[in-house]
């Protein structure tokens, strides 16, 4: 089968969650179908990975392109019917790039990686199948964020234009697609309840790669005090929430219970509120390093107190395929199937949060449990080419040539 693949960036290197999924996907398609990829280049970077690309794919180009400013409220923004989000990723000539690229081509599918790029293809009806990665489904995204965040009046007012707008703009995706791929059973839910009932969903969880995240990988010892750790892209507003959400309620009453606690911040492009963690007592901000898995396994637990859902978090699966516990929010952690106790400890107020992590970190016999369980859960069904081979087999079995 000859797949179309079109996506928003160039994935690799593979130095964020998103291009965890779509490096490894991408791949995973290409061992069992013929793969022709399409990327966007922000600027022009990355242009220089295209090798790596061509290792697996039949076709490979990436398109240079520069983001059009964000549009005045009025009259650009109201007067326009796609959602801000949206409209950010519209640049003229990449649609003719699109189709330059395609021509010619007998292609079984277009798989392109969420809605920014299925707006690409809504108004081709000419028969191409269009399966659209969902990362995270857009709609109960901004939802959710707009819920666990405070905004004044006017940052108010234009969520819920954008909203609006995006309510009407997945339902016209749903409609073209004849296939939409999500990271969670929950994100399959609010599809079904909030946009279609219609459309066809296939759950394909975030997973990890087992030869790289392994235990072995870096041999550091766990550090002496006790130690947590956040990990991801600190320029995320999810993860910047995160920490806002546990400097706010968690981190005192929790070295309360654990005096000479350590908290490692461990990803790139940390904001000025994430830097500022690094005042508080025991608090230490990496930034970017050139590879986590040395602060995986100096960390006693890694922490994910996310309240902002949609799709699932890398973060945990590779925390666990390292060895190391992981203590997180039910949202932090949906769409995984993990089991509160056994692979995994489960919180959702401040209380309990800082609770269930000292309880872990004064347990070293709990820990090793969770340690255990957890390598074993993503071994079991949280491997990239297990996750691959299932999207693969999906597509065969759907988009016949």
């Amino acid at each position: 089968m000859r797949i179309l693949v079109v996506y928003p960036y160039i994935p690799f290197p593979v130095d964020r969650g998103t291009y965890q999924r779509t490096f490894h996907l991408l791949r995973a398609l290409a061992r069992d179908h013929e793969v022709d990829l399409l990327a966007l280049s922000e600027n022009g970077e990355r242009m220089d990975q295209k090798e790596v690309f061509a290792g697996f794919c039949r076709r490979v180009e990436f398109v240079p392109f520069a983001h059009p400013p964000w549009p005045r409220l009025f009259p650009d923004r109201l007067l326009n019917p796609l959602p801000t989000t949206v409209r950010h990723w519209r640049v003229a000539g990449i649609g003719e790039a699109i189709r330059a690229f395609a021509a010619g081509q007998r292609y079984s599918l277009a798989h392109v990686c969420d809605i920014v790029m299925a707006q690409y293809f809504l108004d081709d009806t000419g028969g191409l199948p269009l399966a659209v990665d969902r990362s995270r489904v857009d709609l109960q995204f901004q939802l959710a964020q707009r819920e666990a965040m405070s905004s004044g009046v006017r940052q108010a007012v234009l969520d819920w234009e954008n909203l609006v707008k995006l309510r009407r703009f997945e339902r016209r995706v749903a409609r073209r697609a004849a296939l939409e791929v999500v990271c969670g059973p929950d994100d399959e839910s609010f599809i079904r309840e909030r946009i279609s009932r219609d459309v066809a969903v296939e759950v394909v969880t975030n997973g990890v790669d087992l030869d790289y995240f392994a235990p072995g990988s870096a041999p550091e010892p766990r550090a002496a005090a006790p130690t947590v750790l956040f990990c991801g892209a600190m320029d995320y507003t999810p993860n910047v929430d995160a920490l806002r959400w546990f400097f706010g309620g968690i981190h005192e009453p929790l070295r309360q219970l654990v005096p000479d606690l350590r908290v490692l911040i461990v990803g790139k492009s940390p904001v000025a509120e994430v830097q500022a963690c690094a005042q508080r007592p025991g608090v230490t901000v990496t930034g970017s390093v050139p590879d986590v898995r040395p602060y995986y396994r100096s960390a006693w637990m890694q922490i994910v107190p996310l309240r902002i859902g949609g799709g699932t978090r890398l973060k945990i699966p590779e925390s666990m395929a390292m060895g190391t516990a992981v203590v997180s929010t039910t949202i932090g952690a949906q769409g995984l199937g993990l089991r509160h106790g056994e692979d995994v400890l489960l919180a959702d107020t401040p209380g309990d949060f800082a609770r269930e992590t000292a309880r872990a970190l004064q347990d070293p016999a709990l820990r090793s449990r969770l340690e255990q369980e957890g390598m074993r859960t993503v071994h079991a069904r949280l491997s990239w080419p297990g996750l691959g081979r299932k999207l693969s087999d999906c597509y065969a079995k759907r988009f016949k040539a």
